[in-house]
């Protein structure tokens, strides 16, 4: 944007701010996604595929409004690239985009009611991070209950109805690893007992913990403890 010689120089208004303005049309974009969201149900249908995937009739059920009505909220939101779909079979399931769009407008709309509802504010914010917590600890027990399955982020936030980005920085917090870190390491860490304790033999143990491929079990185990898992074996049996 090309600076302008105002009427009145209060000193307030640098060059360079006038510079980086951006156009009309850049906050017309951004007015119309605010009048998109302008609805209280197509808000709070948006809020809800930020944790999970469902369908319309469940929607419609869990929020108490038609079908058709959800219909019309989830086409809008689609059309605004905030959610996504997906069929299987018959029935179509939608989702919040990961996107940093999306991302953006759900943290807004958690920060909005939380000053909308500000009363025991510090109690809400305990309470919400002690059950991020509790979910996170499920999750990880989840996790290790059979390594040789592998989960994706997207599969274990629809399970258990937690943001992908809050599933991610919680569970780093927690357990001072990114999930793929962690599971790489609890892997390692379990085929070391194996390898010890039983005569099973390498490739057995690559998938009993999850690695269909025994060269890329072998790599993996070499970037954790710095050596092969036969000569790892051959120092501890």
């Amino acid at each position: 944007m090309t600076s302008k010689k105002l009427p009145h120089d209060h000193g307030h208004l640098s060059d360079e701010l006038q510079a980086a303005m951006p156009g009309t049309g850049t906050f017309e974009t951004v007015s119309d996604l605010f009048k998109m969201m302008s609805d209280g149900k197509r808000v709070q249908i948006f809020w809800l595929l930020c944790h999970c995937e469902e369908c319309v009739i469940n929607i419609s059920a869990l929020l108490d409004i038609s079908s058709p009505a959800v219909s019309h909220h989830l086409k809008l939101l689609k059309t605004a690239g905030l959610i996504i779909s997906r069929r299987e079979g018959k029935e179509v399931y939608y989702t919040a985009a990961q996107t940093s769009r999306s991302e953006i407008l759900h943290k807004a709309i958690e920060q909005m009611i939380e000053l909308t509802c500000p009363a025991d504010e510090t109690f809400e914010e305990s309470h919400a991070y002690d059950s991020q917590i509790q979910t996170i600890s499920r999750i990880h027990d989840f996790l290790i209950d059979d390594i040789r399955v592998r989960h994706t982020i997207e599969e274990l936030s629809n399970k258990f109805l937690i943001n992908q980005t809050t599933l991610k920085n919680t569970f780093k917090t927690v357990y001072g690893r990114p999930i793929a870190a962690y599971m790489k390491e609890y892997r390692i860490k379990r085929a070391m007992e194996l390898l010890a304790r039983t005569d099973n033999s390498v490739a057995e143990i690559a998938h009993a913990v999850g690695y269909e491929n025994q060269s890329k079990f072998t790599q993996a185990f070499k970037d954790i403890t710095g050596i092969l898992p036969r000569d790892y074996r051959s120092m501890v049996v």
